[in-house]
């Protein structure tokens, strides 16, 4: 179904090659999406496989404290569209701008700056599809009884295919149709585990057994710093994606967005908080972890054992649609960043290149990446959760402060901006590497924490942004 929507959404690209738009049509859908359409598109990037195997794996590990930690996500899409959307909106539309990297030139001017952003976008966006690619086969495997590496073959084929051949569109409109699908699949869960487990009251008596688990910090399991800093992660901190920034660019109208907003939150809080809460019911299913297996096998395994071959079917389509729908959006972005952003503003002799070649390598980019991805996927990972965290961390510590304060701060500069993107995304990096976590505290509370010293140090002490610059972002 996916590679019909995507071979639909091709010709809709080659329709838009031959009138002369075709970047602005692949890369964001010549900023047309509805509001329901925009909604799902965020919402399905948003929730990942760790979302629907990682996290509600380890809510089975530590209880309901872990579902109070992921409700935070709840707000991730009020935090984007509501805070920075409109404004990046407008904006794009004045400077013509089709990727965050173009709003980030735009901004500082500064060609430097936005070579490391397409560097980091491109790093980090890679870990999370290998961690994404990685949930999706074992998923697979696991369902189709197949081997890891086969599943692996056929999933990214899949997603390589349908996202090269449709482009921006198609991966919003596939997302759309994962999302709908994540719904179904959630429920199908929900109706296995209350029968599996004997109703409501047998599971929470088994739930009861260890009564940290029905603790917010889970007897101590989860820190209160923790907690803090995880919600600055999956919550305020959020603002920071680029993934999800970028579809600030590609929605039609006010209206649009303010359905979107509407919609969304209501779709991703009863997706986070229904798939963690759901992890935490599963152990009145599943009450011992197999051994050697990691938490990541607590949901594949309830599927299998509780569902006739149909029913999981559909539980298995709605957790693969949540790795799909990731994927495909990191990789039409890393392709954007490659393709748009480095080989066209610095490729040999700065020929001219048409319509038609500029599709034919973009979408020879975004295959070969999604190829790259799953070759690191071959060798797993052991938890896929805290990879998608570390990335997600990384990408917030280079891109929080760059665009909040780019877009409502005149006196913010590029200085301040190289700064704070490098000098965070090492820290970060650093402290991830030693486990330097002082309190309990996540890293990304570090790598923030330097990143906006040195962005306020370098916005004080630099070179000022032209008047011209500033009247693009501040017109009032």
């Amino acid at each position: 179904m996916l590679l019909a929507v995507g071979l639909v959404a091709n010709k809709r690209g080659r329709q838009a090659g031959k009138a002369g738009n075709f970047s602005n049509e692949y890369f964001i859908g010549s900023r047309s999406l509805g509001g329901f359409v925009f909604a799902m598109t965020f919402v399905a990037t948003y929730s990942s496989v760790s979302s629907f195997v990682g996290g509600p794996g380890l809510a089975w590990e530590t209880g309901f404290g872990w579902v109070y930690y992921a409700t935070i996500q709840v707000v991730s899409v009020m935090m984007v569209m509501g805070v920075v959307g409109k404004k990046i909106a407008i904006v794009g539309r004045k400077t013509g701008a089709v990727t965050v990297i173009d709003l980030i030139r735009a901004r500082y001017s500064s060609d430097a700056l936005a070579n490391i952003s397409a560097a980091v976008v491109v790093v980090f966006f890679t870990a999370m599809m290998a961690a994404q690619y990685s949930g999706g086969a074992s998923l697979f495997a696991a369902a189709a009884n197949v081997d890891y590496k086969a599943g692996l073959v056929i999933f990214a084929l899949v997603v390589a295919v349908y996202t090269a051949a449709g482009g921006f569109r198609g991966v919003a409109l596939t997302d759309t149709v994962c999302a709908v699908f994540m719904l179904l699949g959630m429920g199908v869960i929900a109706v296995a585990i209350t029968r599996s487990g004997g109703g409501l009251n047998a599971i929470m008596e088994k739930v009861g057994a260890d009564p940290a688990r029905l603790e917010i910090r889970s007897g101590g399991r989860l820190s209160v710093p923790f907690l803090i800093s995880q919600w600055l992660l999956c919550g305020v901190c959020t603002l920071g994606l680029p993934q999800s920034l970028v579809r600030a660019l590609s929605y039609r109208d006010s209206r649009a967005l303010n359905r979107a907003m509407v919609c969304g939150t209501v779709v991703i809080g009863l997706m986070m908080a229904g798939m963690h809460l759901l992890g935490v019911l599963s152990r009145g299913v599943i009450t011992e972890l197999p051994p050697g297996k990691t938490t990541d096998s607590i949901m594949p395994a309830l599927i299998v054992r509780t569902l006739p071959p149909t029913l999981a079917g559909f539980a298995i389509i709605g957790t693969l649609a949540a790795t799909m729908s990731t994927v495909s959006s990191l990789l039409i972005m890393t392709s954007s960043s490659i393709i748009k952003d480095l080989w066209l503003r610095y490729r040999p002799g700065r020929v001219a290149v048409d319509d038609k070649r500029l599709r034919r390598f973009s979408m020879l980019a975004t295959f070969l990446i999604g190829l790259v991805a799953a070759a690191i996927a071959f060798k797993p990972p052991t938890v896929i959760v805290w990879i998608n965290l570390f990335a997600f961390g990384g990408l917030q510590t280079a891109f929080f402060w760059t665009f909040l304060l780019g877009l409502f701060w005149k006196k913010a500069n590029a200085a301040g901006a190289v700064l704070a993107m490098t000098g965070g995304v090492i820290s970060y990096c650093l402290a991830m590497a030693f486990r330097f976590s002082p309190g309990g505290v996540h890293q990304i509370v570090i790598g923030a924490g330097v990143s906006l010293v040195l962005f306020l140090a370098g916005s004080l002490f630099g070179k000022p942004q032209d008047e011209k610059t500033l009247r693009l972002f501040f017109p009032d």
